[in-house]
């Protein structure tokens, strides 16, 4: 290989990573909406508050629903937290999902083929009831949007309690 076939290959290279970078790098904004009720959230829109961004599984998860329902009835112990759920699911799967926490009265997010779990760089590739799908994660990002916390589960039944977030909210806020 020639000198300038080299340097052509190495800034190549170079772009691409650069391009992959960016591209890895976590949304400093972004749109979700509930196919229940339409809601819809936006980061940019929740400055000043905490928000628990919680990536739930794809599929009819048992483990996904008694989670969520904690953190919907315990939720106004944590004073300006938001927190948003996030399902992957298609927008039907994701009603049907929901019929089971209508007494909670949470909203349940879409986010189309993980990408935005994507986008935060949660991990893929766990196979729960013959899909593959992402690992359930809590990200929790500070009044200014940026990410100070998260958690990855090692698998469905690995989660961040309401107690172990309450915790790190009062470590993270002194």
């Amino acid at each position: 290989m020639n000198r300038r076939t080299f340097l052509m290959a190495t800034a190549l290279s170079l772009s691409e990573v650069t391009a992959l970078r960016a591209a890895d790098a976590p949304p400093k904004d972004f749109t979700v909406e509930s196919p229940v009720d339409k809601a819809r959230f936006t980061l940019s829109e929740s400055k000043g508050h905490w928000v628990a961004l919680h990536f739930l599984l794809k599929t009819e998860c048992p483990v996904c629903l008694r989670h969520t329902r904690e953190y919907a009835r315990r939720a106004g112990e944590l004073p300006g937290v938001t927190q948003v759920f996030l399902k992957p699911d298609s927008e039907e799967d994701i009603r049907a999902w929901a019929e089971s926490l209508k007494e909670s009265k949470m909203t349940v997010y879409r986010d189309a083929d993980a990408r935005l779990a994507k986008a935060f760089g949660i991990p893929d590739g766990y196979k729960f009831h013959g899909q593959v799908v992402h690992f359930p994660a809590l990200l929790l990002l500070d009044p200014e949007g940026k990410e100070v916390f998260r958690h990855v589960g090692k698998n469905n039944g690995d989660r961040m309690s309401f107690d172990s977030l309450k915790e790190k909210l009062a470590e993270l806020k002194k």
